[in-house]
């Protein structure tokens, strides 16, 4: 639990940081305000993949005890992959972008491999909640039936 907490917490001041960096990089460079740059989705993906997901798996992993399992560790492994491979593209191609550069297919490649890391990532977290809920409902059952018994 603390590792999801660590890194729901990391990924609110990089997601904090990453406004700080667009805003101050565009300035610096001139880039026209209201210019669509990837830089300006980083903050929110950050915000939303990182910090309130995991806090959100924080609160399930606490009902359920999701992460002394090892689909639960594949999860958090490849769902956070997932995010820096994902955000990192986007500066990149962000920061190409303000700097007046051509982006490339490989960008786009990288970024689609972290997209496929946090939908693996996703699904992994689903079969872990699934095998979790299966199991609480097999002792609530098993527990009703030695009292009633």
């Amino acid at each position: 639990m603390k590792k999801i907490f660590n890194a729901a917490f990391a990924y609110m001041i990089i997601g904090v940081l990453s406004g700080l960096f667009y805003r101050e990089f565009t300035k610096a460079n001139d880039f026209p305000e209201g210019g669509f740059t990837q830089l300006s989705l980083v903050h929110t993906h950050l915000l939303t993949l990182g910090f309130i997901v995991l806090l959100i798996v924080l609160v399930l992993d606490k009902v359920f005890g999701l992460s002394g399992t090892k689909l639960f560790s594949w999860f958090f492994w490849t769902y956070n992959a997932g995010i820096i491979l994902t955000t990192g593209t986007m500066v990149w191609h962000g920061m190409l972008t303000v700097l007046g550069q051509e982006s490339s297919a490989m960008i786009a490649g990288i970024a689609g491999l972290g997209h496929i890391a946090l939908s693996v990532g996703m699904v992994l977290l689903f079969l872990s909640l699934r095998k979790a809920i299966v199991a609480d409902k097999a002792v609530t059952t098993s527990t009703a039936r030695s009292i009633d018994g």
